[in-house]
């Protein structure tokens, strides 16, 4: 089943309507959608479809010849090009006469089986893109190649392309329209759990309880989510036992650089490296407080909900789990499932605000939103804000996030207003997004107020129109 990228669909056929040379760079990680993405778009085209494999030139260049051969283009069976360089040729001279699509997948596998790939590229393009109707499409997930040796100033197929895609997981609105029985928490847990990363939830079922779908996946030796975080690493770094310790030490909540650096036990300047990695990997995340630049309050945080999720339950009980022991392991992940979703919640809101500023809807035309934190000066401790947005130096917001089968009351909306005033902004919307809504004196005191929305999850969802 295919759902969603309904932009992404309709910008690719926007460009194949131009019936003029199109370049198109599509990339993303692993197991976001890009190959559903490709084939769902020329379904209904002439088109050469090749996916790359791990291997020497020769192999690809044999199975390139076969793609190109099954195309129909009048070669002789079991014909192999004498060399990329004459088998794009071919393919660049057949789209002189008709509007065809070749699409090259796992684009890097190619590439670095055969050295002089981009630079033959480059001279196609520049000898047939004034006459020539192909829609070139090259796709990766090694997110670095395809950023440094195709998109880069230095590469050499630069200020070729006529556009580029970034394929990102599917947002909570999208990820809630793939399932149609799970309830409205149910569908918060499932993004929570998947990120929205096509691939993983095409492991969870609607039919069954979100108890029986997380005992199915990651407390099950068998589910390829359970070796999922393990298996990307080893597709993706080289040395993968060290990125899983830097991982781990993130998960049990060390945040600084020099907090990770002694729980993995090496020096500071190749855990940077590491995580420059994952963070290019989009598996790991750095934040300041909202506002501010100082490199010394950087934190470090999984940015994978999957990774999160995984990192947070299974490995302090994976030998309970490789026993077969899911009934007694989901007992002891149960009740920390609302404590794991507040995290959630608060990109759900997020999103949530970015959909009402898009409908023209929001509150203050804000520039950016992110979390602080900091110290309150009165009281000499730490606290947080949720979210914060600016839209010019005298108008800000401020968001509470609250993910409990209780009703927020009046203390939590007199907090966020004093924590506002930690700031020096004339005019300032509160917000508070609460699971189960508010009591009473809660919104009776927000009227009072008059400068604050209260909004339920069941806002969000009427808002989503999931």
């Amino acid at each position: 089943m295919f759902i969603g990228r309904e932009r992404e669909l309709t910008s690719l056929n926007t460009l194949y309507k131009t019936d003029k040379f199109e370049f198109i760079v599509i990339y993303g990680r692993r197991r976001v959608g890009k190959t559903a993405l490709i084939n769902q778009f020329i379904s209904d085209k002439k088109a050469i479809y090749f996916m790359g494999v791990e291997s020497n030139e020769k192999q690809n260049l044999e199975n390139f010849s076969k793609t190109i051969l099954d195309y129909g283009s009048g070669m002789y069976k079991d014909t192999v090009f004498l060399s990329f360089q004459a088998a794009l040729e071919h393919v660049f001279r057949l789209a002189e006469k008709e509007r065809m699509i070749l699409a090259i997948d796992e684009y890097p596998y190619v590439a670095r089986s055969s050295k002089s790939l981009a630079s033959t590229f480059q001279l196609l393009i520049d000898r047939f893109k004034e006459h020539s109707k192909l829609m070139l499409i090259l796709c990766g997930s090694s997110m670095s190649y395809m950023e440094d040796q195709v998109l880069a100033y230095k590469a050499p197929l630069y200020g070729r392309r006529t556009s580029q895609m970034k394929i990102l997981p599917f947002d909570f609105a999208q990820t809630c329209r793939y399932f149609k029985n799970f309830s409205n928490e149910d569908k918060a847990v499932i993004y929570g759990m998947t990120g929205g990363t096509p691939q993983y939830l095409r492991s969870m079922d609607d039919r069954l309880s979100i108890e029986d779908n997380i005992k199915n996946t990651f407390l099950n030796p068998i589910s390829s989510l359970f070796e999922e975080t393990e298996n990307l690493l080893k597709q993706e770094v080289r040395e993968p036992a060290l990125y899983n310790a830097i991982i781990t030490a993130v998960a049990a909540g060390a945040s600084r650089m020099a907090e990770i650096a002694a729980k993995v036990g090496e020096s500071t300047s190749v855990c940077a490296t590491y995580l420059n990695n994952l963070m290019a990997l989009g598996l790991i995340k750095k934040e300041v407080p909202y506002g501010e630049k100082s490199a010394r309050k950087t934190i470090y945080a999984i940015d994978d909900y999957m990774f999160r999720f995984w990192y947070r339950f299974v490995p302090e009980n994976y030998s309970m789990i490789v026993r077969g022991g899911a009934e007694l392991v989901y007992r002891r992940i149960e009740p920390n499932l609302p404590d794991y979703l507040g995290k959630v919640f608060e990109e759900i809101c997020r999103q949530y605000l970015w959909k009402l500023l898009l409908d023209g809807e929001a509150p203050i035309d804000f520039h950016d939103l992110g979390r602080w934190w900091g110290t309150d000066p009165g009281t000499h401790s730490q606290t947080e804000i949720d979210i914060m947005g600016t839209s010019d130096k005298n108008t800000a917001l401020f968001a509470e996030c609250k993910w409990t089968n209780e009703k927020v009351d009046t203390s939590v909306l007199k907090t966020l207003a004093k924590r506002s005033q930690l700031f020096h902004y004339e005019q300032i919307q509160l917000i508070l997004f609460a699971k189960k809504g508010f009591t009473r004196g809660c919104i009776g005191t927000a009227d009072e107020m008059g400068n604050v929305m209260l909004v339920t999850y069941d806002d969000i969802m009427k808002k989503m129109e999931v």
